[in-house]
């Protein structure tokens, strides 16, 4: 087939000494300028392909077992070190999902794109300095000079994985391969890095193999589409066709568990649990984190914070239970202000708040299994130590998780059951206020759902109030009665989810609403004063 650049012909994976079949019969391809998207769910076996094509699956664990995968004309399969090696980076280029674990954080950006120009023996037209500077002004990344000259850590989400999409095509590959690259991004950032693969794509007529769990982003960016379940093809077709007619259960599920535009109307009244008032907080003397930030959260009620990154949610929530100091404000807990009280009443007031974070991997030790880490927590809060493991085994319940899981370890479980870990963690120490920072950015959008009713079921059964943090509209808008939309440190939009969207809205909530990705299949509906109901979604 005329530009045809990566031919996978009934790929077989397979596990052990058995020989398992992980990914069975898979079969597609992908052409010169076209984008090629694997859908589904973790564990579907999309990045075990990913892996497969680029040789880098662990020859102890997993081995290729059957069919062929053909770059241009030739098969890589049987190619020595070598040869791969010099395929990689050159010819075939990778986007990680998480930039901050493939930039090494003890280099500056240009030190790491240097190694990928002297590992392939290639010195670019013009040096090198030339080079990196056009990639960066190609990837629009603000000041390059300052950008090279910085560690990862010094730079933003978005920003990183602008440079990792850099050293990627830093070579004109003709194959790129980007893994889940916009998950963990708010909804702006993964605006911005969709069009910059787009861009960069028609610029170099780039063959793209782009793998994600969302439809709204295969609607935004792909060609064709095949959606993969337990390691088998399900359904592939033209994009549109998929879309337009499912002819799977599962692609229909898929489809379906894209947050709906499903505004809730009301708000509730009731006396604060938590009150902030005028909270303000600069860091380096400089930066305004936060500026006049105040919010009120009672017993049952579910408060979004919306924004980007570098909004001020997360510096928000980590004042209010004590990571940070505020510069000044108050923050009331059952009307008593805890900004003046001494460090040690303020730790026993704020044992009402506990936080999830995002990263459930990164926030659950390695080392510990899951019944220690529970127990420890009921133990500090006042559990007896014969009753410890009952109280653990409690918690497992209240999170929908099986009891046998008390005794495995944090890498035996998906995300999804490690984020439901670190909720039963928290409840461990009967909060009154459950704090969720990005708790479901990170997971794919069925395991979003379902952490979704989780917390919906929570708090319904045990009166907690949720501070819900996130950066997509369409998920505050479903989950929360009150929504705070905060830009540059100040909340610029509050109210019910209908008040805060309805016509009118500020211009920073039409940014947000405009920025979600797939909106000729999943439209986001203009909501009036006078009709509270979304437009339909495509589900």
């Amino acid at each position: 087939m005329p530009g045809l650049v990566l031919d996978v012909r009934e790929l077989v994976v397979s596990l052990g000494q058995q020989e398992t079949p992980i990914v069975e019969n898979v079969s597609f391809s992908v052409e010169a300028g076209k984008t090629v998207c694997l859908v589904g769910e973790s564990g579907s076996g999309k990045s075990m392909i990913a892996n497969a094509v680029l040789g880098l699956l662990p020859s102890t664990q997993l081995r290729i077992t059957g069919g062929d995968i053909r770059f241009r004309d030739d098969s890589v399969l049987g190619l020595a070190k070598t040869a791969m090696r010099d395929l990689r980076g050159k010819r075939i280029s990778m986007i990680f999902q998480d930039p901050m674990s493939a930039l090494n954080p003890v280099r500056k950006i240009q030190t790491q794109f240097n190694e990928v120009f002297s590992a392939h023996r290639i010195e670019p037209q013009g040096g090198r300095d030339l080079r990196m500077r056009e990639l960066l002004d190609m990837a629009h990344l603000p000041d390059p000079r300052r950008i090279l000259d910085s560690y990862p850590f010094e730079l933003s989400g978005g920003q990183r994985q602008r440079i990792m999409i850099s050293m990627a095509m830093a070579l004109n590959p003709d194959l790129l391969i980007a893994d889940e690259p916009t998950t963990a991004l708010d909804v702006t950032t993964q605006t911005q890095i969709l069009h910059l693969i787009e861009e960069l794509q028609r610029s170099f007529s780039t063959a793209v193999l782009f793998i994600t769990h969302d439809f709204g982003v295969v609607a935004e960016i792909a060609d064709d589409v095949v959606v993969l379940r337990q390691g088998r093809i399900v359904e592939q077709g033209r994009v549109g066709d998929v879309l337009k007619d499912p002819r799977h259960d599962y692609t229909r599920a898929l489809i379906g568990a894209v947050p709906a535009w499903r505004p809730r109307s009301g708000g509730l009244q009731a006396a604060p649990i938590i009150s902030a008032r005028a909270l303000r907080k600069t860091f380096k003397g400089h930066f305004t984190a936060l500026d006049d930030v105040s919010i009120e959260l009672a017993a049952g009620e579910t408060l979004g914070i919306v924004g980007e990154s570098g909004s001020g949610k997360s510096t928000f929530a980590k004042c209010l239970i004590g990571m940070e100091e505020p510069d000044s404000g108050a923050i009331a807990v059952h009307g008593t202000d805890i900004v003046p009280l001494p460090r040690s009443l303020k730790r026993r007031y704020r044992h009402c708040m506990q936080m999830v974070f995002q990263d459930p991997t990164a926030a659950l030790n390695p080392r510990h299994t899951i019944g220690r880490t529970l127990m420890d927590v009921a133990r500090v809060n006042g559990s007896a130590r014969s009753a410890e493991r009952d109280r653990a085994l409690c918690l497992l319940d209240d999170v929908q998780l099986d009891r046998r899981f008390l005794d495995r370890f944090p890498h035996e479980l998906s995300g999804g059951q490690r984020q439901r870990v670190c909720i039963a963690r928290a409840l461990a120490a009967n909060p009154e206020v459950l704090i969720a920072d990005e708790a479901l950015s990170a997971l794919d959008v069925s395991m979003q759902r379902e952490m979704l009713d989780l917390f919906d079921d929570l708090k319904k059964k045990r009166g907690l109030a949720i501070l819900f943090i996130t950066h997509d509209l369409r998920v505050a808008a479903e989950i929360c009665d009150n929504v705070v939309v905060m830009q540059n440190g100040k909340a610029v939009a509050k109210g019910t989810p209908v008040e805060v969207m309805m016509a009118g809205r500020h211009p920073y909530v039409d940014e947000l609403l405009t920025a979600i990705p797939g909106q000729d299949w999943f439209p986001v509906g203009s909501i009036s004063s006078g009709d509270p109901r979304p437009d339909l979604v495509c589900t």
